[in-house]
């Protein structure tokens, strides 16, 4: 049987002793026994507490990971960005020419930035021809900046949101028109695609749906990324002039995408 050997210390509480005990896993290790209450309360081996709390820091920062993960699980489905870009980001846009790359490193500052584009509602059009990746580097932005912020985005066509509003019009709807573009006005970030697809004039209903957006977020100084086919010339009379206005407000940023379609190749 070990012997209790007193050490007297200047750093323990007073009536502290120390002696040796033996963990059967670690081996021998001081002992500290403090008096408490009439009782003697007993330190147990330093590697089994180190341990323990080891275990516990893992256990907490793999709860916080699964949270931030379904944090961002949440985030992606209230996107609404179609499986088909749901996984694009930044990196993977294969850009060739100079102009591509000027393209992508524009859209990479916008998203790097986009804390104090956030504050300004500064806006980013990405204009012309299919196929030529403005999809993927919206989608991507939207990505990036919802994995390093608390950035809410969505992603809606212009076909899918008139038909979503028109479909409000039936009493049997879940939504009304109000709460649907409440819907699109509240996220830090809206991109709409596929503005001006159809070569027909754009109806009344359509401008005015459009300008309620827009304009919405403009009122709210909340940045909108629009994609579409038609280069600047074209795109006000497909939008009209009002939602061009706003647009423009902070100094909107506009990328021409003039180089043949890349569909089906890698990266787009």
């Amino acid at each position: 049987m070990r012997s209790e050997t007193v050490q007297p210390t200047n750093e323990l509480p007073p009536g502290t002793r120390i002696q040796p005990a033996n963990c059967e896993t670690h081996g021998a290790y001081e002992q500290k026994i403090f008096p408490l209450l009439g009782k003697e309360l007993k330190s147990g081996c330093p590697e089994c507490g180190r341990e323990v709390r080891e275990k516990a820091e893992a256990s907490e920062r793999a709860n916080k990971a699964m949270e931030q993960r379904m944090a961002m699980e949440r985030k992606l489905g209230a996107a609404l960005i179609p499986k088909r870009f749901a996984s694009k980001t930044l990196d993977g846009y294969v850009a060739k020419t100079a102009e591509q790359r000027k393209a992508l490193n524009t859209c990479r500052r916008y998203a790097a930035e986009f804390p104090q584009i956030a504050e300004t509602g500064r806006c980013l059009l990405l204009l012309g021809k299919p196929g030529t990746g403005k999809t993927h580097l919206s989608v991507a932005i939207a990505n990036e900046i919802m994995a390093r912020t608390t950035a809410t985005a969505v992603y809606r066509t212009l076909g899918a949101v008139l038909q979503q509003i028109r479909a409000s019009y039936d009493h049997a709807s879940e939504q009304s028109e109000s709460q649907i573009l409440s819907s699109l006005i509240s996220p830090a970030l809206l991109i709409l695609d596929e503005i001006g697809v159809s070569k027909e004039k754009p109806s009344d209903f359509e401008l005015t749906t459009l300008f309620a957006i827009i304009n919405g977020r403009y009122e709210e100084m909340r940045p909108t990324i629009i994609v579409s086919n038609l280069d600047g010339q074209a795109l006000p009379g497909a939008i009209g002039e009002r939602c061009i206005d706003r647009l423009r407000e902070g100094g909107v940023i506009v990328i021409p995408f003039e180089w043949e379609s890349q569909r089906g190749k890698e990266g787009f």
